[in-house]
């Protein structure tokens, strides 16, 4: 059942020419401003992977993901959630340094997302991972890599509105630091989903942190999976939205978890037999790379820096009859 909300009065700022125009351009631009921010070179990416290495990002811990047959192997291959773990592999095979990094173009299918303004079947993000020290993996690092993130951002939203004046949107470079407990504790009788409204609002821009362990009340600000971020040490980026009236999160991302931080978090989720899988016995061995890394949305980025009300209109995706009606009655245009 669709979940899409046309906000009242809605119409587009530009018409599909200029967006499609405007898409790119603000896909080039962002990409070299998080390079020069966080220090990233671009590699090609998987689109699916071996089951078996427990290389795919499993999300929440319920998600399906798709799976298909190869004819030439006789086994199957899935198609990846994320790239979380799989360029934490990469950056070791590859050969990268403390201080340097990579981030690619990741598409996904996300075959149980419910489908509203913010969330598609069809998923692209700039997934990135970056080599760090035993020196700086700590909360000062990871806040010092989020400005960079959010000014890079910043700045795309500048550079488009010189090319396009029309466009109203403004973003709060100053970013409000809080933990989820700390949320919890400011409004602990509204949902997360409502909590998150409320801070963001107030504040701008927001950087949610330590998402992922059991808050006070005895449940999780949001589930987050075991096996790739330190639920100490991670966090989501959320802009509040005009067009929306709401919070949008544009990154999930995190200092990642290292051999102690795996055991400790398996063990909370009841999924320590993954120990045995490629990827994971290697952490365990300490033979990869101390990380920081996540991902940041395109077509979410697009809706934000070009004021768009629903994610159909800066990505092709397939849509329910439902959705296609409230988008149709409302002038909202599909792609």
């Amino acid at each position: 059942m669709s979940k899409t909300v046309i906000p009242k009065g809605y119409r587009a700022v530009l018409g599909l020419y200029d967006t499609q125009t405007a898409i790119g351009l603000l896909k080039r631009t962002f990409e070299e401003r998080l390079c020069l921010a966080l220090n990233l070179k671009r590699v090609s990416a998987p689109l699916f992977v071996d089951p078996d290495t427990g290389l795919n990002d499993d999300l929440s811990g319920v998600e399906r993901a798709v799976r298909f047959d190869l004819k030439e192997t006789g086994k199957d291959a899935v198609v990846v959630h994320s790239l979380a773990k799989w360029k934490r592999m990469a950056l070791a095979s590859y050969g990268f340094s403390a201080g340097e990094g990579l981030y690619t173009d990741m598409n996904a299918i996300r075959r149980d997302e419910e489908l509203d303004n913010l969330h598609s079947v069809y998923t692209d993000q700039w997934d990135w991972e970056k080599i760090i020290t035993r020196e700086t993996r700590n909360e000062d690092y990871l806040k010092k890599v989020v400005q960079g993130i959010v000014g890079a951002i910043c700045d795309t939203l500048d550079f488009l509105k010189c090319r396009y004046p029309q466009l109203g949107v403004n973003l709060c470079r100053t970013v409000k630091f809080i933990t989820s407990q700390e949320l919890e504790d400011a409004y602990p009788h509204l949902t997360p989903k409502e909590r998150e409204n409320a801070v963001t609002k107030e504040y701008g821009t927001v950087f949610l942190m330590q998402i992922g362990d059991k808050l006070r009340s005895g449940t999780a600000h949001d589930k987050r999976a075991p096996d790739y971020d330190d639920w100490s040490l991670n966090g989501d980026i959320l802009f509040w939205s005009e067009v929306l009236s709401s919070a949008v999160e544009i990154s999930s991302m995190g200092i990642r978890v290292d051999e102690r931080t795996m055991a400790e978090q398996l063990k909370k989720a009841n999924a320590t037999e993954r120990a045995k899988l490629p990827f994971h016995s290697a952490l365990l061995r300490g033979e990869l790379p101390l990380t920081i890394g996540g991902g940041i949305g395109q077509s979410r980025l697009s809706m934000l820096l070009l004021q768009k009300a629903h994610i159909g209109e800066v990505q092709v995706s397939v849509w329910d009859d439902e959705t296609r009606r409230i988008c149709r009655e409302n002038g909202v245009v599909l792609l």
